[in-house]
C-alpha cells in the first residue's frame, strides 16, 4: 500500500537522487556564504564569486530536480546566492580592486 505524500513539502518518490542532493547542498552552502559575506563591504570578491557559482549550480539543479523538496530548497539557495552576488557586484564586483 502506498502512502499519499502529495501535499507534503518534503514529499519524495522514495528513490535516491545523489546528483540532485549534491547540487542542493552545494547551492545552499554557496548561497549562505554569499549572503553572509555580502554584508561586509570588503568581502565583495568572495560574495560575488560564491553568488555567481551558486546561481549556476542552483539553475542546473532546478533543471534536473525531481522532487518538490529539491526544488524548494534550490530556490532558497538560489535567492541567497543572487542577493549575495548582486550586493557583491554593487560593492566592487568580481574583479574590483585587483586591476
Amino acid at each position: 500500500m502506498r502512502r499519499d505524500t502529495a501535499g507534503s513539502l518534503f514529499a519524495t518518490d522514495g528513490k535516491p537522487h545523489p546528483l540532485q542532493d549534491t547540487l542542493l547542498g552545494v547551492t545552499l552552502v554557496l548561497g549562505a556564504i554569499a549572503f553572509v559575506t555580502a554584508m561586509f563591504h570588503n568581502l565583495h570578491l568572495l560574495s560575488s564569486w560564491t553568488g555567481l557559482v551558486g546561481i549556476f549550480t542552483g539553475a542546473y539543479g532546478q533543471f534536473i530536480s525531481v522532487t518538490t523538496r529539491e526544488r524548494f530548497f534550490l530556490i532558497v539557495g538560489l535567492g541567497a546566492s543572487a542577493v549575495g552576488f548582486f550586493l557583491g557586484m554593487a560593492h566592487g564586483g568580481l574583479f574590483g580592486g585587483l586591476w
